[in-house]
């Protein structure tokens, strides 16, 4: 066997693994860490779950969700397991601390 076949997939997924790193740097960054992690319930939902609940429509949510990262918002997430939400602090504005082209990238690193 090649070695380079063997080679190929472990550069992708350090490539993959170092985007993913950076895109969580950027969302520390930005603040959004505070209240959301990757996979665990903080003040907002998980990544994790925002990611899944959007998963078939990821495209057409895209402009919605990266317009409410920067007007802020409350209430997309109080139902069923969700319903701490409903008494939790409202995720604040981002478009005067965080740029347009950065919170594109925090929804696509989200959704991802």
């Amino acid at each position: 066997m090649n070695i380079r076949w063997l080679i190929i997939p472990l550069l992708g997924m350090v490539f993959i693994s170092g985007q993913a790193f950076a895109d969580w740097a950027l969302a520390t960054k930005s603040g959004c860490s505070a209240c959301h992690k990757i996979d665990a319930k903080v003040v907002g939902p998980p990544f994790a779950c925002i990611a899944k609940r959007y998963a078939a429509e990821k495209a057409a949510k895209k402009a919605e969700l990266v317009a409410k990262v920067k007007a802020g918002g409350k209430g997309a997430w109080t139902e069923g397991d969700w319903a701490y939400l409903k008494a939790a602090i409202p995720m604040p504005p981002y478009q005067k601390r965080v740029t347009d082209e950065d919170i594109a990238k925090l929804v696509d690193f989200v959704l991802a």
